[in-house]
């Protein structure tokens, strides 16, 4: 089957991920007010997972509207701390508080992606990891924002897993690809199933 498939995010991993994985896809950005979004989910007390679900449908809906032939991916990733939802930092001060809440605790990541085509949702997936941080002094933690700024600054959390942020680490608990914000394995499954790729 070939068919037209969008990835409606502009993260360069979530690109990787899919180019490493063989994958002929466009990119179009999905613009949307990702953080009025987020703030009136919470306040109607939204779950972190629905929340992330709902982002990544929304993308890939906004790109769909413009681009029906294609299958669009949307994708969003949630970094849930108990009852607290942490965005990309945006500033130092910002990273080393965010980092600073999280040392000695647990905390969730929620990888979205949902698939839209045919005029709606076809396929749509949550990947949740259970993250052990540990608990780093102050001075490693303001040396690593230092180090790491310009990377970390697109992250939640303040931290990239996959560079010097595996340092704070003691357990991880789930899939990697899900740390870097895509449900991979499922969603080559579903494409595969559906007869898009190969099998």
């Amino acid at each position: 089957m070939n068919e037209r498939l969008i990835l409606a995010s502009g993260s360069e991993i979530r690109a990787k991920l899919l180019q490493n994985a063989g994958l002929t896809f466009d990119v179009i950005v999905a613009r949307i007010d990702e953080d009025a979004i987020r703030a009136s989910l919470q306040a109607e007390n939204a779950t972190p997972r629905d929340i992330a679900d709902t982002l990544a449908e929304m993308k890939a809906q906004r790109v769909a509207a413009k681009h029906p032939e294609g299958l669009v991916i949307g994708c969003d990733q949630i970094l849930a701390h108990g009852q607290t939802i942490l965005s990309k930092p945006k500033n130092p001060a910002e990273a080393l508080a965010q980092l600073q809440s999280l040392r000695g605790e647990k905390h969730q990541l929620l990888s979205a992606a949902v698939i839209y085509g045919e005029g709606k949702p076809l396929w749509r997936h949550v990947g949740t990891v259970r993250l052990h941080m540990r608990d780093a002094s102050d001075t490693y933690i303001e040396d690593y924002i230092a180090r790491n700024w310009d990377s970390i600054r697109h992250a939640v959390g303040a931290y990239k897993l996959e560079e010097e942020g595996v340092r704070l680490f003691t357990r991880i608990d789930g899939d990697y690809f899900n740390v870097l914000g895509l449900p991979l394995l499922e969603l080559l499954s579903y494409l595969t199933l559906r007869g898009t790729l190969p099998t």
